[in-house]
């Protein structure tokens, strides 16, 4: 099983990826709406690639008031 440092690691290099910022500018606790410059739309597309990429699904209402990496690494984490 995956530790929430893991998981929160592998939200932050899959963000830096997809939205082409370096990985040593985000840390878990950073606003991914204001750190990525995103908009309510690529956050979910964030979202779709983070559910497929630990095989898993979100429940919107679970993302409620989320933005920051940590709080998302949280919500992940219980259901893997």
């Amino acid at each position: 099983m995956k530790t929430i440092e893991q998981t929160t690691e592998e939200i932050l290099i899959l963000a830096a990826k997809h939205f082409h910022v370096p990985r040593e500018q985000l840390s878990a606790e950073d606003d991914f709406f204001k750190k990525l410059g995103i908009n309510s739309l690529q956050a979910l597309d964030l979202l779709t690639r983070l559910e497929n990429h630990f095989q898993v699904e979100l429940p919107d209402y679970e993302l409620q008031g989320v933005s920051d990496f940590r709080t998302l690494a949280e919500r992940i984490q219980t259901r893997l």
